[in-house]
């Protein structure tokens, strides 16, 4: 059933490493990163819970309640990563992004919910463990493919032109464009979902019957009373994840400007060495992925998600102090974890607490989690960057590196309730 988040998350790991890049080639300045990446954010706030309050009210007997809804999204993800390298100027390249964007997040928030509707809740922590190992697997195989096709295929010598995207670069994009489709495909053919009590589906059809105009508010509508009635554990970790998301959003962004500073490289080596970074940690998460499920059984979820974060925060504190292309790949072990625990610890505590028939607003909701934080770093970053760090990549990996201390601080604060941990 997680087969598909390999495409999806292949699709991220470009995201991750080599559309910054790309906004680079066509001539954007450092400065300027952070608002280029809004996209992300904004889609993300407002996709992802209407798509999980929709869901919540869809069955269909031959294609299902959410696989529709993440279909949909994996062919809009493929035809954007088939064109982004293409772009001929930056703002094309800008509104790619945008429906990009639109796309992942219309798969992605479903896909966790049908992962949580699939599995009984002894079984939940494994679930979206293995989840996570699939994000680590898809984005090892995207950053891998951009430094082996920069090593096989670039020509020596040359030097970055601004407005050209080097034709090395292609070849990841179209990989992601095929396996968006084909991973979400195998999931949507292989794994049937289960049909809803004679309950929900009354609830479905009554909602079928409504007006078209009560059909389209009833998301909001949804969306509003979940928020209304969500559990305490979910707004703490919403504070917990403005420090983490926010610092998250700094390293993706400034990552490959740091190693122009740190390493003298141009842009295609820095995007190369920032993708071995990113294989790295993502390595990491695919082998201990599994291995956090015992763990947090024996301590306790919200031990062992402060713990890795508090390692992400050390790793980026040491990241901009080594100047070597191999010893700094060192810190993506403690990197690796924390993204391991990131992309499944939250999500097991949460789809542990919400009620079923919401689960899917309810992760949407969790996701506006995630994406306001990056919306707020996209439109303060910026300045801060500029006048209050000097223009500097390193102060600004170090400013992220303290930020996921902070959030590790702040999880040790989650009160788990007692029959749910």
């Amino acid at each position: 059933m997680n087969v598909g988040f390999l495409g999806i998350q292949f699709s991220f790991g470009l995201q991750q490493t080599a559309i910054n890049p790309i906004f680079l080639f066509l001539g954007a300045p450092e400065d300027m990163l952070p608002i280029l990446n809004i996209a992300g954010p904004i889609t993300g706030l407002i996709i992802q819970p209407i798509i999980g309050a929709i869901s919540d009210k869809t069955w269909s007997p031959r294609w299902g309640r959410r696989k529709p809804f993440f279909l949909v999204g994996a062919i809009i993800g493929s035809l954007c990563l088939f064109a982004f390298p293409l772009s001929p100027v930056l703002w094309f390249a800008v509104g790619l992004l945008w429906i990009l964007d639109v796309g992942n997040n219309m798969a992605m928030e479903p896909y966790r919910a049908f992962v949580g509707d699939k599995l009984p809740v002894n079984q939940l922590s494994l679930g979206y463990q293995m989840q996570s190992l699939f994000v680590g697997a898809g984005i090892v195989l995207a950053n891998a493919s951009i430094f082996l096709f920069q090593d096989w295929f670039s020509v020596d010598g040359t030097v970055d032109a601004v407005g050209s995207i080097p034709k090395w670069l292609y070849y990841s994009f179209f990989i992601g464009s095929v396996l968006s489709v084909s991973t979400i495909l195998w999931s949507v053919l292989k794994t049937p979902e289960i049909p809803p009590s004679e309950e929900e589906l009354a609830e479905i059809n009554g909602h079928k019957a409504l007006s078209f105009v009560e059909r389209f508010k009833m998301p909001f509508i949804e969306i509003s009373k979940a928020l209304k009635e969500m559990p305490p554990f979910m707004w703490n970790l919403s504070v917990v994840y403005l420090f983490q998301w926010y610092a998250l959003f700094v390293y993706w962004q400034f990552i490959v400007p740091l190693f122009r500073v740190t390493m003298g490289y141009d842009t295609s080596n820095a995007a190369a060495q920032a993708a071995k970074m990113s294989t790295t940690y993502n390595i990491v998460t695919v082998v201990v992925a599994l291995a956090l499920v015992p763990l947090t059984l024996k301590f306790g979820g919200k031990k062992i998600y402060a713990a890795s974060l508090l390692g992400t925060g050390l790793a980026l504190l040491a990241i901009p102090y080594i100047a070597d292309p191999i010893f700094v790949l060192f810190p993506m072990v403690l990197f690796g974890i924390g993204w391991a625990a990131m992309m499944g610890i939250p999500y097991t505590m949460v789809s542990k607490i919400v009620p079923q028939e919401r689960r899917g607003v309810y992760m949407g909701i969790l996701n506006m989690m995630i994406v306001i934080p990056m919306g707020i770093e996209t439109l303060t970053f910026g300045p801060i960057f500029k006048y209050l760090l000097g223009n500097n990549a390193i102060n600004a990996i170090l400013f992220g590196g303290v930020f996921f201390i902070i959030a590790s601080l702040l999880a040790l604060r989650l009160k788990v309730p007692a029959d749910k941990v």
